[in-house]
């Protein structure tokens, strides 16, 4: 019979790339870890690993069960920290993934009200989440994803926050800072300053430059909206980013937004959660605070 503790073997083996190193994580021998694998093959009717002089490799077998750990454990580890602060009499800790680089400044003032609200949670926010939202909800490492390109999968559920205009921001010296919108076309000539994410993900090239075929001059990265609109200010280049954003550093540096296009481009945040976890009563409060939260981005403008 498969058992839990067989998932974590197969997953520590394949983390430490031996059974010497990984029995030492799992504190037994190496025997008696050997000896629980040759069972294990035994009792499933198949090898689990290929044996390469000292070196394992997963046989497809095993590359299933690696899989069906990856997915299983997690769960186990949240069930049982959750049983652990309920114990404690805690309600338990919200973790929140950041799919939305500019979200974070939202995000605080929906963070603020809601700790005041629910003493007995606390609020986790993981931004490494930009390229596997998705995954870090199935496999449990995050609650709540905040992203505004929801991926629709069976067990998931996203629940629509706020409306927002994707605009190109650009210093108050620049060319662009007293026209009504700009042409993709525009573009060509100038240094594209966006968050460290894949273009693939990023509005301003998939709804407008790449319609258009259109390649700006220089494509640059910087992870702080800070440092961003400090260079934007400086005229180092444009930058895509909600309307209410640039609006909130318009009002304390040298920026200005413009429509991007003659329609602009109109987005959405959402929330993603398991359908699962429906009944958990902080998680679904969050949900309804930052949905009917009066200090959200304003709506888009026309």
């Amino acid at each position: 019979m498969l058992e839990r503790f067989h998932l974590l073997i197969i997953r520590e083996v394949e983390r430490q790339g031996s059974l010497t190193a990984a029995a030492e994580v799992l504190h037994l021998t190496q025997s008696a870890l050997s000896h629980t694998v040759k069972k294990v093959e035994q009792q499933l009717g198949t090898p689990i690993w290929d044996r390469e002089g000292r070196s394992l490799r997963l046989t497809q077998a095993g590359q299933y069960l690696l899989s069906l750990a990856n997915r299983l454990l997690p769960q186990f580890e949240q069930a049982e920290a959750r049983m652990k602060q309920y114990a404690a009499g805690e309600r338990g800790t919200l973790r929140i993934g950041m799919e939305c680089h500019p979200c974070y400044q939202w995000l605080l003032k929906v963070v603020s009200p809601y700790l005041a609200r629910w003493p007995d949670v606390d609020v986790d926010v993981k931004q490494r989440f930009q390229f596997g939202g998705i995954g870090a909800l199935f496999g449990y490492d995050i609650d709540v994803l905040v992203t505004p390109d929801p991926l629709m999968r069976p067990g998931l559920r996203f629940d629509p926050v706020f409306d927002y205009e994707q605009v190109l921001v650009v210093s108050e010296r620049h060319r662009f800072a007293n026209v009504r919108y700009v042409k993709p076309e525009q573009l060509v000539d100038e240094t594209l300053i966006t968050y460290p994410v894949e273009t693939d993900r990023l509005d301003i090239y998939n709804q407008f430059l790449r319609p258009a075929n259109v390649v700006p001059r220089r494509h640059k990265t910087i992870e702080t909206t800070d440092i961003m609109l400090q260079m934007v200010a400086s005229d180092r280049g444009v930058a895509a980013l909600p309307r209410w954003l640039a609006d909130e550093y318009a009002d304390r540096m040298p920026v200005t937004s413009v429509k991007l296009g003659r329609e602009g481009i109109a987005k959405q945040i959402f929330l993603g959660t398991r359908e699962a976890d429906a009944s958990i009563d902080y998680l679904h409060a969050f949900v309804e605070l930052a949905r009917n939260s009066n200090q959200g981005a304003p709506r888009v403008r026309r």
